[in-house]
């Protein structure tokens, strides 16, 4: 079965994010400070320019080259060489602990929801709310269920929510999820 996802609201890069669970892991992490249909859309840049998304190419390509294949127009991230860089962190961290397989980080060894998260929060660059936002986008949208996923995740693992990306299946649930966010942000204002 082919999974589709709508996160970038781009046919070709939804379905990069759909069969790269690189570019997905990506994505997510270029996913904030900017809209994130533009976040995802960033694993499909890269990867137009670098022949495919391949996570020793990207791991052994020099800082200054990935930064500028990053910064050239249209541009990966608002920050650039800031997101270049913390996405070949990434990847060499991929290649040291999961053997650049990128789905090890959710199936090695067969474990519950809690080690997923455990192992996503220790991804440089995931701290614990993006850790477990892309935990319910696996369960909710890719069929990774490990027991106990839906407690790991939180808030954002809840049926029918519309807190995160992991809730975004096309443009009707993006927009309820940018009012989740809005009204989330003006309760925090005011409380």
């Amino acid at each position: 079965m082919t999974r589709t996802l709508c996160l970038a609201q781009e046919t070709q890069a939804d379905a990069l994010l759909a069969a790269d669970p690189l570019a997905l892991l990506f994505g997510m992490l270029l996913d904030q400070q900017i809209p994130m249909e533009k976040a995802f859309k960033g694993p499909k840049v890269i990867a137009d320019r670098m022949g495919g998304l391949d996570v020793h190419k990207i791991a052994e390509t020099s800082e200054e080259e990935f930064v500028e294949l990053a910064s050239t127009p249209p541009a990966i991230h608002r920050f650039p060489g800031s997101m270049a860089k913390r996405l070949q962190t990434l990847a060499r961290f991929l290649i040291e602990e999961y053997d650049g397989a990128v789905e090890n980080v959710w199936t090695r060894g067969e474990p519950d929801g809690k080690d997923v998260l455990k192992r996503l929060k220790a991804l440089p660059g995931f701290g614990d709310q993006k850790a477990r936002i892309f935990l319910a986008l696996l369960g909710k949208q890719l069929g990774v269920e490990p027991k106990g996923w839906r407690a790991a995740a939180g808030a954002y693992g809840e049926k029918g929510s519309r807190r995160s990306v992991a809730d975004v299946v096309d443009a009707k649930s993006l927009g309820e999820v940018r009012e989740f966010k809005k009204a989330a942000k003006a309760a925090a204002k005011q409380g």
